[in-house]
């Protein structure tokens, strides 16, 4: 039998979170998808021969440091100092994280300055990103996260990867 990705996500959670109109879920989404183009595009954007490289290496820091603030269970397997660690708790309330995806968008736009790339679409998902930790912010809504990714303890889990986890 073999596994597929799609047995892996929990597409009743997605639907409930996408129903409660809590727009920190929406940020913590799009906080995934800026992971995923900020190291992607960082990278596409390394081979330009003009200073628009620099932007693509903070990109690239900027998609691992979303990368721990979205997904907290990492800080506590990966070895971190413990004032990386004092740096990214900060980020814990819908306001804090409103502004940190602005200030990262601010710097990603500044590289328009120099050339227009694809890193203009880091910048705008960022942003979209601060809009929505902003509304959850304005509208007092808590801090919730997201069920994307189902729990090996869940009974619809597969088997198989259950084995493999324990191995």
């Amino acid at each position: 039998m073999a596994l597929s990705i799609k047995q892996f996500f929990n597409t009743a959670g997605m639907l409930k979170d996408l129903r409660s109109f809590n727009f920190s879920v929406y940020g913590r989404w799009f906080g995934f998808i800026n992971i995923i183009l900020c190291v992607a595009l960082g990278i596409a954007n390394l081979f330009h021969v003009s200073g628009v490289i620099a932007f693509g290496i903070v990109s690239i820091v900027q998609g691992l440091i979303i990368l721990f603030i979205e997904i907290p269970f990492l800080l506590k397997i990966c070895p971190l100092s413990d004032n990386f660690i004092e740096f990214i708790s900060r980020f814990e309330t819908n306001g804090y994280r409103a502004m940190f995806y602005l200030a990262m968008a601010v710097i990603q736009y500044c590289s328009v300055i120099l050339m227009v790339t694809s890193l203009l679409v880091v910048a705008i998902c960022l942003t979209v990103s601060a809009v929505f930790y902003a509304v959850a912010f304005v509208k007092h809504q808590e801090f919730q996260n997201t069920n994307i990714i189902k729990n090996p303890a869940d009974a619809d889990f597969p088997h198989e990867a259950v084995v493999r986890e324990m191995l």
